[in-house]
């Protein structure tokens, strides 16, 4: 019995040093995996990924901005930093410095979106964010704030972003009910609206879709009668729209 229980501890002990084994070298096949990030900022670019490449690493240059301290061409910041431990192969992100700011930031304000984008790119920059927000009394597609500022100095990114006018929505109008009026009196009634006339039919015949709007044909006069219209009375249309009757 003894022996017995002798055997059942020895595989139990067994047991427990096979499963540390197993623990220490999964633990160390996952360690030695990780690579310290190299410290890439002042380096070129190219340098940045020949470094890199020696730990079976990969770089990006995925930004640049304007830096009185850094010069251009080299690496201005990195993410993850120096000394961050990552797995092998793993992306580390740069970007790269244009050096101090050189560039005069132009004046685009008053000026259409087009007018600005070609204003901004001819001297080497970019056009970043479009904000649009609809201003009464303003002319669309009119530049109305920019960032930066015109002329500004110590500007980090090479971009401007503008907040741009907006073209008002077309006005909306609840369709009146024309039935039972005469098409004369319908016609001013229209116009007050704004809405305009579209194609005019005789009750009783097919109109054609594509035939040109008309007020009257040899069958009807501004005395005929509306039995019916479209669209109909209460939908919603804006300014401009056409609504279609018809007569007897």
């Amino acid at each position: 019995m003894k022996s017995f229980f002798r055997l059942v501890l020895l595989a139990l002990m067994l047991l427990v040093v096979a499963l540390v084994s197993a623990l220490t070298a999964m633990r160390l096949a996952i360690h030695g995996s990780e690579v310290a990030v190299p410290d890439l900022v002042g380096k070129t670019p190219v340098e940045a990924q020949r470094i890199a490449e020696q730990d079976q690493l990969q770089v990006a240059v995925e930004r640049q901005y304007y830096s009185a301290t850094v010069p251009e061409g080299k690496v201005l910041s990195q993410l993850p930093s120096a000394g961050t431990q990552v797995r092998r192969g793993w992306q580390i992100r740069l970007a790269e410095s244009l050096g101090p700011q050189r560039v005069e930031i132009p004046n685009v304000l008053g000026q259409s979106v087009r007018a600005a984008d070609i204003n901004i790119r001819r001297r080497g920059l970019d056009v970043g964010a479009i904000a649009q927000i609809e201003l009464p009394g303003t002319p669309a597609d009119q530049v109305l704030a920019q960032a930066p500022p015109p002329n500004a100095s110590g500007v980090s990114a090479p971009k401007i972003s503008l907040l741009v006018a907006e073209a008002p929505p077309p006005q909306a109008f609840i369709t009146p009910n024309f039935v039972g009026q005469p098409l004369g009196s319908v016609t001013l009634a229209l116009q007050d609206a704004g809405l305009r006339m579209g194609v005019v039919t005789l009750a009783g015949q097919a109109g054609n879709p594509f035939s040109p709007p008309t007020i009257t044909t040899p069958q009807t006069s501004f005395a005929s009668i509306v039995v019916s219209q479209t669209p109909t009375a209460g939908e919603k249309v804006t300014t401009g729209a056409a609504v279609n009757f018809e007569v007897r």
